[in-house]
């Protein structure tokens, strides 16, 4: 269980309405995913993994937003062995990074993971474009076809489509989970177990937070409380390089659940000691606007001691500091954290009187760019 620094008083009344609320929303069907995982649905997609492990020395996964953000941070926190590399396309529109990518797989053997509900999200839809001529090329039309693994909706959607007329091996984006809160959905799985992450292990550690998700909503109870009173940012700081891309999903799951209607908390993120050296200076004296979430791995003592550190100056210089320590570096401290947060964050934003699980606003930059499109 990931234990807390702080233990606030909170209407528990109150609370159990918003868990009920989140568990009863139409896109709320990760509250109970940990438990409804069965055997069989894991051996699906370890069986899939080998599959691609067989004749693949990478693997592209193809994706943007809650499509990429949450497994890649797992992977790139666990450092886990494999044979095959995944590495990450349809992020951004930038051309250059494209050719690189391609430059990095190389003469390797590859395969595609293309993640998108609808398929028409552009910047993965591009990507899509792109590395599938090129598997065409090396391994000839049918040949291609069966090294793209199609991560989509069940029943409907250009993706969908592409994938049953070209027979493309589907695995389902359910319909109630949205995309931030889908890492523990075969979005995420597939490519973690592709990697060599123990996914049994990562559901078995969200598991034990959906069974005590008491400390998860006194988290969100204490974010509410502070962004009520004037703090407006809260910076998540981790002590570990390997882990900047989990602060990557943590500020995309607040910022798209919470930022609505003016309100919200923004979430920024640093990794110390690293960070101490840029922007320790300004989290020391700058402006008291801010307040900090510390995630304490399991690390050295070195480590520790900075830690130590780090909470005694900030505290001592006026900024609140919540400090979650997680249980163990590992598949099941990971699979624990996912859902913490992921609880923390549906209750904040219900507290702020937001839904948590829409993003009106990503619609806007979308329409703007297709309209300078519609130009050319």
């Amino acid at each position: 269980m990931i234990d807390l620094n702080f233990n606030p008083r909170i209407d528990e009344e109150k609370a159990s309405k918003i868990m009920e609320e989140i568990k009863a929303d139409p896109m709320g069907g990760w509250v109970e995913l940990p438990a409804k995982t069965t055997e069989e649905d894991l051996q699906k997609i370890h069986e899939i993994a080998d599959k691609i492990k067989e004749n693949s020395e990478v693997l592209v996964c193809i994706g943007i937003g809650g499509s990429y953000l949450g497994h890649r941070a797992i992977i790139e926190a666990l450092r886990p062995k494999s044979g095959v590399e995944v590495i990450y396309a349809g992020n951004s529109l930038s051309q250059r990074e494209q050719d690189y990518i391609w430059e990095q797989i190389g003469d390797r053997d590859f395969s595609i993971n293309v993640i998108s509900k609808s398929g028409t999200t552009l910047e993965p839809a591009k990507a899509f474009e792109f590395f599938k001529a090129k598997l065409a090329e090396r391994y000839g039309v049918a040949e291609a076809a069966r090294r793209v693994y199609a991560t989509t909706d069940a029943e409907k959607g250009l993706l969908h489509d592409e994938a049953v007329r070209d027979g493309y091996t589907r695995l389902t984006v359910p319909d109630n989970i949205g995309g931030r809160y889908s890492v523990l959905t075969p979005v995420g799985l597939l490519p973690m177990a592709v990697a060599g992450v123990d996914i049994d292990a990562l559901i078995s550690g969200a598991k034990e937070t959906m069974e005590n998700p008491e400390h998860a909503v006194k988290y969100g109870f204490m974010r509410y409380v502070l962004g009520s009173k004037g703090y407006d940012t809260e910076v998540f700081a981790s002590f570990e390089p390997c882990t900047m891309y989990f602060n990557e999903w943590i500020k995309q799951l607040f910022g798209e659940s919470e930022g609505k209607n003016h309100q919200g908390v923004f979430p920024a993120s640093v990794v110390y000691s690293t960070d101490l050296h840029s922007l320790g200076q300004f989290m020391q004296d700058g402006r008291r606007n801010l307040w900090e979430t510390i995630i304490n791995y399991p690390t050295d003592e070195l480590n520790a001691k900075v830690v130590k550190a780090v909470l005694t100056a900030h505290v001592t210089g006026r900024i609140p500091v919540l400090k979650l320590d997680v249980p163990s570096f590992d598949e099941k401290g990971f699979g624990e954290l996912i859902y913490f947060f992921e609880m923390a964050c549906a209750t904040s934003a219900k507290l702020f009187g937001v839904n948590p699980f829409d993003q009106p606003g990503v619609e806007a930059y979308k329409n703007e760019l297709k309209k300078l499109m519609a130009e050319e």
